[in-house]
């Protein structure tokens, strides 16, 4: 378990906030006093001053020392020290993030104060979070002029002794929900072995898995010693307090996924999906090179370069129409289209090339349904049948609205034995993480259209054949992870 302490110069100083017995004076947190034994300590420093070898300075090297995660870092102090050095990083700011500053007075300075990279107003919330990633700090004062332009030209590390009243209820505010874990009464239970984030976006209109899904699998961590908390891309911060992370939004490289997954390998978490497996199945020229050298069945495919046109001219010839292009990244048949002709290919690439310089194209083979297996720990786990839209081509139709085709969800005995061998060879050079493998079966034999690294497990959907137990399988693999990370 966990454990997050605040350190303050006196308990004076937390007065006009909620009590809680993970706030500690800054002599107490010196002398070792109130640490009890934890795999992982989160210090929040709210020492009065921060000054270079002020007691704020020192909470955050002793804490450095001690192998406690502490916010702000010494690092962080140092840069926030001299403008010449935080202006190294805020040069590179895009000026996106001052678009709110447009129809501000120029003739007037800006003071804001972001808490935890939320600030009192809304307007500035993009500067502020993007601040806050790059100085993580629980209050910084932030002050803005306009010379030529609007720039940053102060940044000040400040502590809730700082505040007014109004302020301070920000600050609390802030702090309750970067921190809940402050504010939960203990509960008499027996605590938990291992915590497990699970990194979800409840905004996402087609996610991995759906809320019924995400309560099965934190029962089913319940049940081997895993305390699961559900969180969102704000608390990429709070990684440290956590043994694993398990991805439930849909992953990209150029997206948050991945640097939650680089993070969480970096803390020595247990992670799904590690960020090999993100990089590997998120792009299907690398996934078509693996299954080329690996000797895996797959549709015959071409990778179309946007400065070699004659290319297309060659494919009628290599794999004949129809023909299926698709952009590298795309997920839920997005970016995944059909030429019935040269004409319409041309039209086809044109349209795509703009997202993309290399696209694939690929024979199209039709089939009823496509074969799902899921693989985790280079095992099969679940086998699903994916049916094609109504008069479509696709498992997916997207238009005003998204279609889907039916689904049977079957025992893996049941699945012809060469499409379950073709799923695990196929994800066995990719890694042992959790993979769902989409599969055409040809003449009795699997042939893999692709890998996915963040597969869908949905109540009634995946689960309906092994129920609770396809969530229990997952979660003591977790803990078996956990385990020997931790050298049990």
């Amino acid at each position: 378990m966990s454990q997050t302490l605040i350190v303050v110069h006196s308990l004076k100083d937390w007065t006009p906030y909620f009590p809680s017995d993970q706030v500690i004076a800054f002599s107490d947190y010196m002398n070792g006093k109130h640490l009890r034994t934890a795999p992982r300590t989160r210090i929040i420093n709210l020492c009065r001053n921060f000054d270079y070898l002020s007691e704020g300075y020192y909470c955050s090297l002793l804490a450095e020392a001690r192998g406690h995660n502490v916010m702000p870092s010494v690092r962080t102090l140092n840069d926030l020290s001299k403008r010449a050095l935080y202006r190294i990083h805020i040069d590179d700011f895009g000026e996106a993030v001052y678009k709110s500053l447009q129809e501000a007075d120029p003739a007037e300075p800006i003071i804001l104060h972001s808490y935890f990279g939320a600030t009192e107003d809304s307007r500035y919330h993009d500067l502020s979070e993007k601040l806050f990633e790059t100085f993580p700090c629980p209050i910084l004062e932030i002050t803005l002029r306009c010379r030529k332009r609007w720039e940053i030209s102060s940044l000040k590390a400040r502590s809730p002794k700082q505040l007014n009243e109004e302020q301070a209820g920000h600050f609390a505010d802030a702090l309750n929900i970067f921190s809940r874990k402050v504010w939960r009464k203990r509960k008499k239970q027996k605590a938990a072995r291992y915590d497990l984030a699970i990194l979800c976006d409840p905004d996402e209109a087609m996610p991995p898995s759906d809320k019924g899904a995400l309560k099965r699998f934190i029962r089913a961590g319940k049940e081997v010693g895993i305390d699961c908390e559900l969180i969102r891309q704000r608390d990429y911060l709070r990684l440290p307090e956590y043994d694993g992370l398990f991805i439930r939004t849909t992953t990209n490289i150029d997206h948050y996924t991945y640097r939650f997954a680089k993070k969480a390998e970096n803390e020595g978490l247990v992670t799904i999906d590690d960020s090999s497996s993100i990089l590997r199945c998120t792009n299907k020229i690398y996934l078509a090179d693996l299954f080329r050298i690996h000797k895996v069945s797959a549709p015959r495919t071409v990778v179309l370069y946007k400065d070699q046109p004659t290319q297309l001219l060659e494919l009628e010839q290599s794999l004949g129409f129809p023909i299926v292009v698709k952009i590298p990244d795309g997920a839920f048949s997005k970016g995944v289209e059909k030429a019935k002709d040269p004409a319409e290919l041309a039209e086809i690439c044109k349209k795509l090339f703009r997202h993309s310089t290399l696209l694939l194209a690929q024979e199209f083979l039709y089939t009823e349904f496509d074969w799902r297996i899921g693989v985790l720990d280079n095992q099969p786990l679940y086998a699903c049948r994916y049916f094609m839209v109504k008069d479509h081509w696709q498992i997916y139709r997207h238009g005003n609205r998204t279609d889907s085709g039916g689904f049977e969800t079957l025992p893996i005995a049941d699945v012809p034995h060469s499409v379950v061998e073709t799923a695990l060879k196929a994800t066995k050079p990719i890694g042992d993480s959790l993979y769902g493998v989409d599969l055409k079966e040809r003449d009795g034999k699997g042939c893999v259209i692709e890998v996915n690294d963040n597969p869908n497990v949905d109540k009634g959907v995946e689960d309906k054949y092994l129920g609770m137990d396809l969530y229990r399988r997952f979660m003591s693999t977790m803990l078996k992870r956990m385990e020997a990370r931790r050298g049990h």
